[in-house]
């Protein structure tokens, strides 16, 4: 099974409408595979903003949402907020979520089933710390985050699974391609082994840790490796060269 190439772009909390503006006009001008499915994620306030402004050959994604639909939840967003706003997709568990604010599994797992069943795609995030690399666990980790997300998925025909050692996020380190793979192929196992066979062959599993221009390709090269989440080059023009990284 060809599984179609993924990139999505995480802006995080960066940009406003000038500086987004102009990143727009170069993405609704740059010339750009067809065959890769592309979403940029935007800080929530710009939701909006990016969606009116952005081509809709392109996703959107919000980068959180909350597990309910409506309430007295004080600075969150809800999926159905989200959708009216023309967006389909949330990253959900990124590791910034979950060693900055201190989200657990738990969270993320509800997160995802309510964000699924409101009909958003999901950009689910999963990796290991370095020390928990260093320890020879990273397998261990990463099967335990991806169990709490596969416990809580229904069709996985709208998830995306995005493999981030967290060690290599904005640090500048990328795991090699090597080790992504490796990564990436066990991940596929456990899939096979702990959900389906048709599953592990029709999900994406995505790369994410300082990709820029000059990685991307050797890594899009893997066998198991999808695509792309791209963090600080997904605010640069040369976010078109990684979208091509198979072209």
């Amino acid at each position: 099974m060809t599984r179609k190439f993924f990139v999505g772009g995480n802006w995080k909390m960066n940009g406003d409408k000038k500086s987004l503006g102009e990143l727009i006009q170069t993405m609704n001008g740059g010339k750009v595979d067809s065959n890769v499915e592309v979403v940029c994620g935007a800080p929530s306030i710009y939701l909006d903003f990016v969606r009116s402004k952005l081509d809709s050959k392109f996703g959107v994604a919000a980068q959180n949402c909350y597990k309910v639909p409506k309430g007295a939840f004080t600075g969150e967003i809800s999926p159905a907020m989200i959708k009216d706003c023309g967006v389909n997709w949330v990253i959900l568990g990124h590791s910034e979520r979950r060693h900055v604010f201190g989200e657990n599994d738990e969270l993320i797992g509800q997160k995802t089933a309510h964000a699924l069943e409101n009909g958003l795609g999901v950009i689910a995030c999963i990796g290991e710390k370095l020390d928990e690399r260093e320890g020879g666990i990273t397998e261990k980790v990463v099967f335990a985050q991806t169990k709490v997300i596969a416990d809580n998925v229904k069709d996985w025909s709208k998830v995306v699974l995005a493999y981030e050692p967290v060690w290599a996020i904005g640090t500048g380190k990328t795991a090699s391609p090597q080790q992504a793979q490796e990564v990436h192929e066990k991940l596929r196992e456990w899939l096979k082994t702990n959900v389906s066979e048709a599953v592990a062959n029709s999900v994406r599993i995505i790369y994410g840790g300082s990709v820029t221009g000059a990685t991307c390709k050797e890594l899009a090269s893997q066998k198991d490796v999808d695509g792309f989440l791209v963090g600080g080059a997904s605010l640069k023009p040369e976010f078109i060269d990684i979208i091509n990284a198979k072209a």
